[in-house]
């Protein structure tokens, strides 16, 4: 390995991981710029480069850590704490980006209460979504419950919404 990638591999790992670590609790608290998300996955990626050049560079003495316990309990701990968010929730959510998330909560209302905020009455609503293939038993039904018994499409019917009944 090159001298100069062997000598910066330790700092540049400890700096990405400061910023790993700086970004990574304001997400999880939910503060600071909303840059910190990008730079958070793009420079823990970064950061796998100087990880391997570490490896790499200190190969010897790291096999020696396998020799002993601490090791295999520090990745079986490791890999158990990790499993918990592998586990589906007991109820199902919808998420996404905002943008999605948004667009199920929104159809969730009724044909009769999404009319005034698209301009129009829950008949003509009923007919655009009609016309992408979603019958609604009545206005007063769950749209994304008509989608659902209907078997259509949602981005369709969402895009139907949008257009005038033909």
């Amino acid at each position: 390995m090159p001298a100069l990638l062997g000598r910066y591999a330790t700092p540049f790992i400890t700096g990405l991981f400061i910023v790993s670590l700086i970004s990574g609790i304001a997400l999880f608290f939910h503060v600071g710029p909303r840059g910190f998300h990008g730079m958070h996955e793009w420079l823990s990626m970064v950061l796998i480069i100087p990880f391997a050049l570490h490896i790499w560079k200190n190969w010897r003495p790291l096999t020696n850590y396998f020799k002993r316990a601490p090791m295999a309990i520090a990745l079986v701990l490791s890999l158990l704490v990790s499993l918990p968010f592998f586990i589906p929730t007991a109820t199902p959510t919808r998420g996404g980006p905002p943008p999605f998330a948004f667009s199920h909560q929104i159809l969730t209302n009724s044909a009769q209460a999404l009319a005034p905020l698209l301009g129009t009455t829950g008949e003509d609503v009923a007919a655009r979504l009609r016309a992408a293939g979603v019958e609604l038993a009545d206005t007063d039904q769950s749209i994304a419950e008509a989608i659902a018994q209907s078997g259509a499409n949602e981005m369709q019917a969402i895009g139907a919404l949008l257009k005038p009944a033909s």
